[in-house]
């Protein structure tokens, strides 16, 4: 009985370094020039900072609903390096201000009316959200807004904040 528990211990130890190196590496989040409310948005001119990229329009209830929990984040995390930026997809733009003249962004909002943007994400929903590493790597994605798991999300936001 001994000798097979030997022998799958010496393979299980033997098969943990190739295990190890076929994890994938998170993929780089596709860079964007955008026009914003306060002049150009680069993902680039954020590096160093942990970035949530938000994907919304005027006409998605759940939007509406995020906006307000993504402001306690820039006022909570802000000054400890995490930068959001909030994708409008509206074609015009007049629908986008006046969902922001009724729920205020205290963060950075960008403006995508042709949805190349979204695109080069694979954005399907809104609000699609993506966490950006420090380093411009893509750690997570998030379909949706739901305040009772909001704080789940929270959990790794503040975990990938520069350190």
């Amino acid at each position: 009985m001994r000798i097979p528990w030997t022998i799958a211990m010496v393979l299980a130890l033997a098969a943990a370094p190739a295990l190890a190196k076929t994890t994938k590496t998170a993929p780089v989040a596709p860079a964007f020039t955008l026009p914003g409310l306060q002049g150009e948005v680069t993902l680039e001119s954020l590096r160093g900072k942990a970035v949530l990229v938000d994907f919304w329009a005027s006409w998605c209830g759940p939007c509406r609903q995020s906006f307000p929990w993504m402001n306690g984040l820039q006022k909570r995390y802000g000054d400890k390096g995490l930068a959001i930026v909030a994708v409008n997809l509206d074609k015009d733009r007049e629908l986008a201000s006046h969902f922001l003249a009724e729920v205020p962004a205290a963060f950075t909002v960008a403006f995508d009316p042709s949805g190349k943007t979204a695109e080069s994400y694979r954005v399907k929903a809104l609000p699609t959200t993506f966490l950006v590493s420090p380093d411009g790597k893509l750690l997570l994605t998030h379909t949706g807004f739901d305040a009772k798991h909001a704080s789940e999300f929270e959990a790794q936001i503040a975990e990938a904040l520069p350190k």
